[in-house]
Order: C-alpha cells, then sequence, then structure tokens
C-alpha cells in the first residue's frame, strides 16, 4: 500500500486529528480496534458515506461505540442481568457487543439529521459495544464526554470481506474515501499473539438480547428456560470467554451463529 498524506500512525494517545473531523460534518476515518479496522462515522452524512464505501445493506442493526458503562446505561435498554454481563467484560477488558433496544432518553440524543434511520435496524435496536480497542476507544470516549457526539462504527473492508487486521486490507475504495486513516497493524497483531493472519478473529462476539419484535428479553433470575433468551449470533473474539459468563449470569442462552442476518 502507498501511505497517503491521509494516513497517519497511531500515536498512542487520542488521535486529535480524528476527534477534530469527526466533531465537524460529515468526517468519516478509518481506526484500528482489536480485531482489525473500522470506518467510524458521527452524523448522517458520514453514514452515507460509509454505506457507500462498503456497498453495504442497510437491513443489519448499527453499531454504536461506547466509551464507558455510564454511556451505555445512558443510551440502552437493560436489565440487571444485561447489565451485570457488560460489566464483567468491562472489568476483563473483553470486546462484547450487545443487540439492544433504545432508551427513550438515548434516543432523544441522536442528531436530528436522519441518523436514526441509518443506525438502527428496522425493530430500532443498534449494537452497543464496548472494549473494542484502545486507539478507538480512545477516540470514542472523547468524542462523547467532550463533544457530546456519537461515533457509529462498520468494519472497515467491502461487505462481506476481511481486512485481515491491517491498514492494506481495507480495499481502495474506502482508504480513498476516508478523510483520515489511522494505521497501528502492530497493535491489532498484539492482541492475538498465538495468531496468524489466516486463522484470527476478524470480528467480535454479538449477543442479541432482545426478541424478534426488538424488545428487551426477561430477566432470568436463576430460572431456567426462560424464553425468549440471549442469542450469541456472532462468534468471535474472547469468544470462550464470553460464553463462559453468559452460562454464570444467563441459565439458558442459545448459540445460534449467523442467526441474525
Amino acid at each position: 500500500m502507498t501511505v497517503q498524506t491521509n494516513t497517519v500512525t497511531w500515536s498512542g494517545q487520542v488521535q486529535e486529528e480524528a476527534v477534530a473531523i469527526l466533531g465537524g460534518e460529515g468526517g468519516m476515518i478509518v481506526s484500528p480496534t482489536k480485531v482489525g479496522y473500522i470506518i467510524m462515522t458521527s452524523d448522517k452524512q458520514g453514514l452515507e458515506r460509509k454505506f457507500a464505501a462498503k456497498n453495504r445493506r442497510r437491513n443489519k442493526p448499527g453499531v454504536v461505540l461506547c466509551g464507558s458503562m455510564a454511556q451505555v446505561r445512558t443510551l440502552a435498554q437493560m436489565t440487571p442481568e444485561i447489565e451485570a454481563l457488560y460489566q464483567k467484560h468491562w472489568d476483563e477488558d473483553i470486546l462484547l457487543g450487545c443487540i439492544l433496544p433504545w432508551r427513550a432518553s438515548g434516543k432523544a440524543l441522536i442528531p436530528q439529521d436522519g441518523s436514526e434511520e441509518l443506525m438502527m435496524d428496522q425493530r430500532e435496536t443498534s449494537c452497543f459495544v464496548i472494549k473494542f480497542g484502545t486507539p478507538s476507544e480512545q477516540i470514542a470516549q472523547t468524542m462523547w464526554e467532550e463533544h457530546h457526539r456519537f461515533t457509529f462504527a462498520s468494519s472497515a473492508n467491502p461487505s462481506g470481506q476481511g481486512n485481515r487486521g491491517l491498514v492494506a486490507g481495507i480495499g481502495t475504495q474506502i482508504e480513498q474515501a476516508a478523510d483520515l486513516i489511522i494505521a497501528a497493524d502492530d497493535y491489532v497483531a498484539s492482541i492475538q499473539p498465538d495468531k496468524s493472519i489466516a486463522t484470527r478473529y476478524e470480528q467480535g462476539v454479538m449477543v442479541s438480547m432482545v426478541d424478534a419484535t426488538g424488545h428487551l428479553i426477561p430477566e432470568q433470575k436463576g430460572q431456567v428456560g426462560v424464553q425468549p433468551a440471549p442469542v450469541l449470533i456472532r462468534k468471535g473474539l474472547a469468544v470462550d470467554r464470553i460464553m463462559h459468563h453468559l452460562s454464570d449470569i444467563f441459565p439458558t442462552w442459545d448459540y445460534r451463529h449467523g442467526f441474525y442476518y
């Protein structure tokens, strides 16, 4: 890959130029996570650019990057059991995304520019993600806490393909469309040091916490067989640890990789 003028190496600190771009109108950047590179945007114009750059279908739930547990609590509906699951993974620095309905007060914070249509599925749910990787976490946290702005995400590669955790793998279309690319291949590789490019996980685990209509699942309170239950719909990084924690909190849950799509 020929490094362009819009490509910078991660500084180890919050990338201020990324915050400046996302704090403006229609900004779109590429940033590293634990499982590869993602596109980050903050408004409808940026989301439209993301869909165009990825040639992505619009039926999937939007991904909301959360830089703190307080942000998850502010935005998403959760039962005490779901919140406990998030907190466990926050404390252990484990990447986790759950499909959840929005709180009314959280939905009111979404920019009134049409973003809502592009960051939710038809059930008005989104995937709220935590502990996705230091470089991007720093940006998301700063955007939320200092600028009161969301950061939305999607993998930085042509839809259906992976980037192998390499900035060279994001594809020409995304490379040319992004306002800024933050390169940190070494950081991505450090998360799964025992894996090769061919065997590493390229995505995080996603768990659905809603029923078919998008309503929150009921609490189980230790009872077996309560339905609807959590459904692990996408395997990924640390799936074994996440399944262990699911089993500790929820007596009943399902494994259905690829079920949502």
